[in-house]
């Protein structure tokens, strides 16, 4: 692996798809699951993103970035990455349970880093995401309705919400990404590994819904285990220990059909390289970068060619 990649982007988007590539910190096992593995640091974190050549980084989970808005600016400009904006995991099919407050004081830390994306997911209420409970008529209406007054609160301060489905939370299969793009106005994360291993085939949905995807979840999968987590033989957990996210390129995800059929509609958001990871000591070696080195050359070479 070198470190001066090719046509390496600046820190700030253009128009070219190559200097919209992100980084985000679940690809070096930084999660925010309880007892998910051990944690890197953000020193080493966003080091090794500039090295790949990555433009930018998504926030990561509370408490992997300074909380203060201008901390956290400070900390990204010393790295000279941008910020995309960050996974938020919500509440939103609880009664008497209101996500706006918490949004608005997380969007007070987008402002001062310039952030424009806020992934929210439609978690459960329970630690981690190898089980989740099913949503009732009364508790898709109160989720629905919540997604609709996020994106509005966001889009007041420049910032587009996106619904992020995802294995483990309240909108996981096929059936329910359908019900939130019939029955809402929020934009939608195409996070390409979550979607195939709930059942949807991502470059279909690409196909299908262009105009509903406002940021993408670079990642591949290994079908045989994904198939396994969808059966019950294998927990989303056990299924990531086992390797079931692959560099792009290595898996079953169609990432060139996904980049065509984004690029046919004229898609301009972030491309961020996603491959969760779980880690238990500190990489002897180079580590999670190697994975991200690779996604990121085959990202690059079917940006290119779709050009």
């Amino acid at each position: 692996m070198t470190t001066s990649p090719t046509n390496s982007p600046t820190a700030s988007p253009t128009n070219s798809p190559l200097n919209r590539i992100a980084g985000a910190p679940i690809s070096w096992g930084v999660c925010e699951v309880p007892g998910w593995g051990y944690q890197l640091t953000p020193e080493r974190v966003l080091n090794e993103m500039r090295e790949v050549g990555l433009a930018a980084t998504e926030i990561g989970p509370e408490g992997f970035l300074p909380g203060e808005p201008d901390a956290m600016a400070r900390v990204l400009a010393h790295h000279d990455l941008h910020a995309v904006g960050g996974f938020t995991p919500l509440l939103l099919h609880v009664p008497g349970h209101d996500p706006l407050p918490e949004v608005e004081q997380l969007l007070e830390s987008y402002a001062a880093s310039k952030a424009e994306v806020l992934v929210l997911s439609a978690v459960t209420g329970q630690d981690g995401y190898d089980s989740r409970p099913e949503l009732d008529a009364d508790g898709w209406k109160l989720l629905l309705s919540n997604l609709d007054r996020l994106a509005s609160l966001a889009a007041e301060r420049g910032v587009r919400a996106v619904l992020h489905p995802h294995v483990g939370t309240m909108i996981e299969n096929g059936d329910e990404v359908r019900r939130v793009l019939e029955h809402s106005a929020v934009s939608l994360c195409l996070d390409t590994g979550h979607l195939l291993i709930g059942g949807t085939d991502p470059a279909e949905l690409a196909r299908q819904a262009p105009e509903r995807i406002a940021h993408t979840h670079m990642k591949d999968v290994d079908a045989s285990l994904a198939a396994k987590v969808r059966s019950g033989q294998l927990s989303y957990t056990e299924a990531v220990r086992k390797g079931m996210y692959r560099p792009l390129g290595a898996g079953d995800v169609d990432v060139q059909a996904i980049v065509t059929h984004l690029g046919a509609r004229g898609y301009d958001g972030w491309y961020v390289l996603e491959q969760d990871t779980i880690l238990t000591e500190e990489p002897k070696e180079k580590g999670p970068v190697e994975d991200v080195w690779a996604s990121a050359e085959h990202l690059r070479t079917v940006l290119r060619g779709v050009a």
